[in-house]
């Protein structure tokens, strides 16, 4: 937690680590973690992975789905969930947090769409998964005045881009991970090798993350695949060079403005824990504490502590929610 005041770029410099060794190895590691450069990235960040990578017996391995996100990773947590008598509720929006005159949770008030008036959601418990950014702007005016929550005004999300590109031919048989030393990419992979929903053996499909994003987050889709081709011509110089260049079929383009939490030096101070003052309100997120940082692994990892929290306090067990109709 020390290193957290220091950038990587300042860390490596107190080392007497040669630039070179920066610009090779870990300029590519440093935006596969958040997204941003080494002289804006936390050392905090990358020493906890290699720390990681180095003392766990399965820290170095990469793993992919196998299909679709939707289909793979989010209908199977949705099917445990009814299985055992939950819901799931799509397109239902929170409007407001709305609260008893003591401060804690009364309900939340959930936004009527396509004609349907609002409704009150009530419930023993509550706990927000939202991202940092969305949930600053929902904090009730009583809340904002905690120490607890104005902590969250140090948090931001960093902006990403994701690529999806499929070409007419094979550009690599490699299963596996890649990180680029890009100035523009960050990781990517051939989906038709490492993933069996996307197997070819005549065809590639790219995914890529463009990284750092926040100089392109605002132009079009055509300019950010015309650069991502570009970038391609240098890794790949046998398929688009020459008469025979390898053809764009499709692609798509997924922008994030804002992602995981941007993780600049003294951004560890800024991260609450999962219980918060309000005693019937938790957090779950990867910014909240835990030892995974920004990344899936540590939004799963503050899932469990979150429910940890809940199972370890005095507070009664949740029961089925009761929606209340009120007029939009």
């Amino acid at each position: 937690e020390q290193m957290d005041r220091y950038s990587f770029s300042e860390w490596l410099k107190l080392q007497n680590v040669p630039p070179r060794v920066e610009k090779e190895v870990f300029i590519a590691m440093s935006k596969a973690l958040n997204f941003i450069d080494p002289d804006e990235i936390s050392s905090t960040v990358i020493l906890t992975a290699l720390n990681r990578f180095l003392q766990e017996k399965n820290g170095s391995k990469m793993a992919f789905l196998d299909g679709s996100p939707t289909e793979r990773l989010c209908q199977p947590l949705v099917d445990y969930i009814t299985e055992r008598g939950g819901e799931v509720r799509l397109n239902a929006p929170v409007k407001e947090f709305l609260l008893d005159e003591d401060g804690k949770v009364r309900g939340f008030l959930m936004r009527g769409l396509d004609g349907q008036p609002d409704e009150v959601l009530t419930a023993d418990l509550y706990v927000s998964a939202m991202p940092v950014d969305p949930l600053k702007v929902m904090l009730p005016e009583p809340w904002r005045q905690l120490d607890y929550f104005k902590q969250l005004d140090g948090l931001e999300g960093v902006p990403v881009i994701n690529l999806h590109l499929w070409f007419d031919r094979k550009l690599t048989d490699i299963d596996h991970l890649l990180f680029s030393r890009s100035p523009l990419l960050s990781v990517y992979a051939d989906m038709s090798n490492t993933c069996k929903a996307y197997a070819s053996p005549d065809r590639s499909m790219l995914e890529l993350v463009l990284a750092p994003a926040k100089d392109w987050i605002s132009k079009s889709d055509s300019e950010i695949v015309e650069a991502t081709l570009a970038e391609l011509e240098q890794l790949f110089p046998q398929h688009f060079s020459g008469d025979d260049r390898a053809k764009l079929l499709k692609y798509h383009v997924v922008k994030t403005p804002r992602s995981v939490y941007k993780a600049t030096p003294g951004r560890q101070q800024h991260r609450p824990s999962q219980t918060t003052p309000i005693s019937n309100f938790f957090l779950t997120g990867d910014y909240t504490m835990q030892r995974y940082l920004a990344s899936m692994e540590g939004a799963v990892l503050s899932g469990k502590l979150t429910a940890q929290a809940i199972a370890n306090s005095n507070r009664p067990s949740v029961t089925n929610t009761q929606p209340i109709g009120v007029g939009s």
